[in-house]
């Protein structure tokens, strides 16, 4: 006797059938490992991370003292950045002209500027050392995709989503490094150019550093990253989430919360001095100031 399948059968078994057959797709479509496409984009990264191209863009950071809004732009003396409004509130004429003299002593400083220079060049070692670990700091794990954004990737684009959780076999070789070993979250990737949208991570334990003795990250700490094009050809960028808690030599407390969003970019010459970088930015807040853009909503988590 032939049992032909009842209608709770096939209301059951063809949902299950399309999710396998989504699945088999994106594994296929997935044409190498995902640890290996996590390599292959970092080594793009950071060979970005060279290039010549500078830009010019808003800068609004949110943190449990209020905002600071600032406009920015890269130089080949360092990053110059203009502030231009507390709370979302123009600065007073006092504030204004303290912020003018502050720009003026920094770029008429040599010795201030070669300070902020290899201030500047630490943080972008810092970062290229976090770049470089993760490969290996990480198991990696297909997880499906998403369309891209504006903000986020490229606008339209598929992107690949990798869930990550620590690689117990991973040894930090500095304690840079030492805040992989307990993050888990994800990743999303634009796998035809190999760039990194956004990294999602949430500390799973307690993270010490320097064995212990220069202090500890707390369990429940959460960074967000999100990167995308906003230049035809050029990735920047466009959100960074912070929200850790731990201390500092044992005894100091450390306590960091902010949300920093970055928007209306534009090309900047590639050879700016940092006092022609500061001049460039009165004349863009002047611009804003006739046309000024709508305020970026700031996203949950």
């Amino acid at each position: 006797m032939i049992n032909f399948p009842t209608k709770l059968t096939c209301t059951i078994a063809l949902p299950l059938a399309l999710l396998s057959l989504r699945a088999a797709g994106f594994a296929q479509q997935l044409a190498v490992t995902p640890v290996d496409l996590v390599r292959q984009t970092v080594q793009n990264e950071t060979a970005a991370g060279n290039s010549d191209v500078k830009v010019m863009f808003m800068d609004r950071k949110q943190s449990p003292r209020g905002s600071q809004t600032k406009l920015m732009v890269e130089t080949r003396q360092g990053m110059a950045g203009m502030t231009v409004a507390y709370n979302d509130t123009p600065l007073t004429l006092e504030q204004q002209q303290a912020e003018d003299g502050r720009l003026a002593g920094l770029a008429n400083s040599q010795e201030q500027l070669e300070r902020k220079q290899e201030k500047e060049k630490e943080d972008t070692v810092r970062v290229t050392r976090i770049m470089k670990a993760l490969p290996d700091a990480f198991i990696y794990q297909p997880d499906g995709t998403e369309k891209g954004s504006q903000e986020v990737g490229k606008s339209g684009a598929e992107l690949v989503r990798l869930k990550f959780r620590p690689n117990p076999n991973y040894v930090p070789p500095s304690h840079v490094e030492q805040v992989l070993t307990g993050m888990q979250g994800y990743l999303l990737i634009e796998e035809k150019q190999h760039r990194i949208a956004k990294i999602d991570g949430t500390l799973i334990k307690e993270v010490g550093f320097g064995w212990g003795i220069l202090g500890h990250l707390d369990q429940g700490g959460h960074f967000l990253v999100e990167q995308g094009e906003v230049i035809p050809g050029t990735w920047e960028i466009t959100r960074m989430s912070l929200s850790f808690t731990g201390r500092v030599l044992l005894f100091k407390s450390l306590n960091i919360k902010s949300d920093e969003t970055f928007n209306n970019f534009r090309a900047a010459p590639a050879n700016l001095t940092f006092a022609q970088g500061v001049e460039l930015l009165k004349k863009y807040h002047a611009e804003l100031a006739e046309n000024p853009p709508q305020p970026a909503a700031v996203k949950s988590k």
